[in-house]
């Protein structure tokens, strides 16, 4: 299996890279042959390690030539549009991880607990959903099966990784008392910022509207969804307040049963022991973690509840992966690349 991620040098690129070197270790585990690092004409030449091997970065169209079996994209929008589909016509699928493709009616957004099972060999560009959908939707979705989601209100407290390295460094100048680049227009230490990404014309940003229209792409167009995103200076992970109104009535024991069985969540939820996620506890992580369930008392049917999740992992490359993984498993990939 020849594997390109493309912006390797990047902060997901780096996440991606480090997950499946933790999952090609095991014999089961997902198969990388030879790893492409791709990236930018000016970053060419450098070089990444991989399982303890130095792998030199390549260009776009050098990977292109390559015909890598699957490519996993973190190279922002813009590239995504210009470069997947040129991998994909050479055989490869590619797995992408921008927002670009995300509301094609014909490309599947995929979080592979949920809707993997929709994948067919005929998928060449798949997207991967919004860091703060996945953790979301994949605590919604055994509970909209039990009790059907009908309206979901969310306010999430986004790492500041989400932004990126610039962003990184700029709260860690902030705390250290140094002048230097700036990713947001105000200082991040000691603050929180009503904003992730840039307004549209309705007065939401695109983060909160991306919450509104992948949650209803991946489990139901039904469901309302309205969102406010803020950023918060923390690098762990992103948290979400969920509130929640079902169908149907539900019993909160029930709830915390198809959490606790649900494929990659954990329930962390016993408040009396201090028990309730934190970005601290997923740093690192792949699962969403979820606690502080409880009942809205102000009105019949709906529930509250505190989500969080590792952003550049489950949020980002571990879903890319595990999309893989299971292209893989279903035999969905015809490999088109030579190993050497």
């Amino acid at each position: 299996m020849k594997v390109a991620v493309v912006g390797a040098t990047g902060m997901v690129g780096g996440v991606m890279l480090k997950v499946l070197e933790e999952r090609s270790r095991n014999a089961a585990g997902f198969p990388v042959d030879e790893l492409l690092p791709v990236a930018s004409e000016r970053s060419a030449g450098r070089t990444i390690r991989f399982r303890g091997k130095a792998v030199p970065v390549i260009g776009m169209q050098a990977a292109i030539d390559a015909r890598p079996d699957i490519a996993l994209f973190s190279a922002g929008g813009g590239t995504s549009l210009e470069w997947a589909p040129r991998f994909a016509e050479v055989g490869c699928t590619v797995i992408d991880n921008s927002s670009a493709w995300r509301m094609y009616p014909d490309k599947k957004l995929v979080v592979p607990e949920i809707n993997g099972h929709l994948l067919t060999s005929e998928d060449r560009i798949i997207a991967n959903p919004n860091c703060s959908t996945i953790q979301m939707v994949l605590a919604l979705a055994p509970l909209h099966k039990a009790f059907g989601v009908e309206r979901v209100i969310v306010s999430t407290y986004q790492s500041v990784t989400g932004t990126g390295m610039k962003a990184v460094q700029q709260m860690e100048n902030e705390r250290n008392g140094i002048t230097g680049e700036m990713a947001y227009p105000f200082p991040i230490d000691r603050n929180v910022i009503p904003r992730c990404d840039v307004f549209t014309d309705n007065g939401y940003t695109k983060e909160e509207m991306k919450l509104v229209h992948e949650t209803k792409k991946i489990l139901d167009p039904n469901i309302r969804v309205t969102a406010t995103a803020v950023r918060v200076p923390v690098t762990g992970g992103h948290s979400e307040a969920v509130n929640v109104e079902f169908a149907r009535e539900f019993d909160l024991e029930a709830v915390r049963e198809l959490l606790r069985n649900a494929p990659g969540i954990k329930l962390f939820d016993d408040p009396a022991k201090d028990e309730y996620p934190m970005p601290l506890l997923a740093n690192g992580r792949d699962e969403v973690f979820v606690g502080r369930l409880r009942r809205d008392e102000t009105q019949p049917r709906t529930l509250n509840m505190w989500i969080v999740a590792d952003n550049l992992r489950k949020g980002a490359a571990t879903n890319a992966v595990q999309i893989a993984e299971l292209l893989v498993a279903k035999k969905l990939i015809a490999q088109t690349g030579i190993v050497v």
